[in-house]
């Protein structure tokens, strides 16, 4: 069977690097979906690629970003992708376009703001296309369950990128955590530095919020940690002026915490508590790009995770001072003969998984019950994450805590 065929939807910071007025300044200067996509095209897991946005007049200086970064910096990586719409058009609509010119099978990855991700999706589903979203898969719990539903009807495989997954450290802790006992309590921090405030500002506080953006990472790590428990009631809570000073919409939110409680399926006598922490206005110079880390306790033990500072520091004076770097995330260094080398990276494992998912599943090897199973953050295993960012969004919305039912298997906001 030939190559998976992908479509990249959304040609901003993590697919090409690029942010409409040059390269980005963060830790993704040369983006990550385009990279990836383009190493798994020369290793032959990937055929043909291409690219939609909004504003086609936006290509002619990607194009030089990319041939600049990646294709003058690592040997024998092709940077060529079709691209919708034209170079001098802007066509909202355009996904439909690019998604309509793929064959049945083939996949499409969704990196455009939160209330896009579930019209682009639907879409490319009902047209027998394979979809890779960006967390959180959708903004309502309702449009979780009907991207479940329909994707089961076409036979074809959603996963959401929760690359948290693929990191090495938490990646041992959940193992480690099922060994623990009962699960008692959960507390994570996550935060990015007031710049990308400039990156996000056509949507932050308009479209979406710093919960779904940053806290959808912790909430699954914890969600995949204890799947005896189910949540039942989150309480959400915000602080603003930072990001209005910034310039983003009233009322946006600086940094939001869920309180979440949880409670075991089998034995309603023992609950826990999650305590998600999310930012985006931590200091322009905190020496890293995120700050994250939690604290899991059970009834046997604890574990305690920080990946902000993992023993690697520079000192640049051009940067200002020290600075921690993630080379787990995506090694952009090249390897001694000039090659890319950053298969190892769990932002890159996390797209090598949907690929291969992909590609068994067009091949008969495996079905989506099988997916599910393996543990990948495919739709179905994430329903949990998805209904409590939505429950935390109508808490803040409403101020008032908000219930989370289990009804016949299907969960629900009350």
């Amino acid at each position: 069977m030939a190559p998976l065929n992908v479509l990249m939807v959304g040609t901003g910071e993590y697919t090409t690097g690029w942010v409409g007025t040059g390269g980005s300044t963060s830790d993704k200067k040369v983006g990550v979906v385009g990279l990836t996509l383009f190493d798994l095209r020369r290793r032959g897991k990937v055929g043909e690629l291409s690219m939609v946005g909004v504003n086609g007049k936006k290509y002619p200086d990607i194009r030089n970003h990319l041939e600049k970064n990646i294709k003058n910096v690592y040997n024998n990586l092709d940077v060529s992708f079709k691209s919708y719409p034209a170079d001098t058009a802007v066509d909202p609509d355009s996904y439909k376009t690019a998604i309509d010119a793929l064959s049945p099978g083939s996949a499409i990855t969704i990196f455009t703001p939160d209330t896009t991700h579930f019209p682009i999706a639907l879409y490319a589903i009902r047209k027998g296309i394979h979809v890779l979203i960006t967390k959180p898969a959708t903004k309502t719990l309702e449009d979780h369950l009907t991207l479940i539903a329909e994707a089961k009807k076409a036979n074809v495989f959603v996963y959401v990128e929760h690359h948290k997954r693929f990191d090495p450290v938490y990646s041992d802790a959940r193992a480690k955590a099922k060994n623990l006992g009962d699960f008692n309590y959960f507390y994570s921090y996550m935060s990015q530095p007031k710049s990308q405030l400039e990156t996000f500002k056509a949507w932050a506080g308009r479209d979406s919020d710093i919960s779904y953006y940053l806290n959808s990472h912790h909430i699954d790590i914890n969600e995949s940690m204890v799947p005896g428990y189910r949540p039942y009631k989150v309480t959400a809570s915000g602080s603003t002026g930072c990001a209005t000073d910034l310039g983003c919409v009233g009322g946006t939110e600086d940094t939001i915490t869920l309180l979440t409680n949880w409670v075991k399926k089998d034995d309603p006598s023992k609950t826990a508590t999650g305590v998600y922490t999310a930012s985006w206005t931590a200091p322009q110079k905190a020496g890293v790009h995120s700050n994250q880390y939690f604290h899991y306790m059970a009834s046997k033990g604890e574990i305690r995770a920080n990946q902000a500072k993992r023993g690697y520091d520079v000192t640049d004076d051009d940067l200002g001072g020290l600075s921690w770097y993630n080379p787990f995330y995506m090694p952009y260094a090249p390897d001694e003969e000039g090659n890319f080398n950053g298969q190892t990276g769990y932002g890159y494992i996390s797209f090598e998984k949907f690929v291969d998912a992909c590609t068994a599943l067009n091949e008969g090897r495996v079905t989506l019950a099988q997916l599910d199973v393996r543990g990948l953050p495919t739709l179905r295993n994430t329903v949990v994450t998805g209904a409590i960012l939505h429950a935390g969004r109508v808490s803040l919305d409403e101020k008032r805590s908000v219930g989370i039912e289990e009804v016949d298997g299907v969960l629900r906001l009350v």
